[in-house]
């Protein structure tokens, strides 16, 4: 059974193989473990349980092993005038996929905004990740009517 919490510092390493992947999938270029590792452990739940000030690592466990993992973080609408949380980052094993692992994840999201006092949760995916859609579409999830664009700095 699958378990998703938030990551503990010490469980942090179990998904440093997990941000690579995630990273090869989208084709990333230029992957750098120590600056991944210096960001998502931004994300890593405190002893007070709340979360960082970023937001939120929760991971998914299949007994002590890593399967997947959910990067949330803390964001603002204008529009709605409240606080909303982004799942910026969402990853299941190809060996994990199609048994609820993301499902869960994004439901943990959920209630991670609820918990936090935000209006909702908030995602993009790549238009051609049709498996990942598949899974958002059937959430009762709708997509956004705004096309998300992006400029070097």
């Amino acid at each position: 059974m699958i378990e998703i919490r938030p990551v503990a510092p010490g469980e942090f390493p179990l998904f440093e193989p997990l941000f690579v992947l995630y990273q090869e999938f989208y084709e990333v270029k230029d992957i750098d473990r120590g600056r991944n590792r210096e960001f998502f452990s931004r994300f890593l739940v405190g002893e007070d349980g709340v979360g960082s000030a970023d937001g939120w690592l929760l991971g998914a466990f299949d007994g002590e092993e890593a399967v997947g993992f959910g990067c949330f973080y803390r964001h603002k609408s204008s529009l709605s005038a409240t606080d909303v949380v982004l799942m910026n980052d969402l990853f299941v094993t190809e060996a994990a996929r199609g048994g609820g692992t993301g499902r869960a994840l994004i439901e943990a999201g959920v209630e991670l905004a609820r918990e936090s006092g935000a209006s909702h949760l908030t995602w993009a995916t790549a238009p051609d990740n049709h498996t990942a859609q598949r899974l958002y579409d059937s959430t009762g999830a709708h997509n956004s009517t705004w096309l998300e664009y992006e400029i070097e700095a």
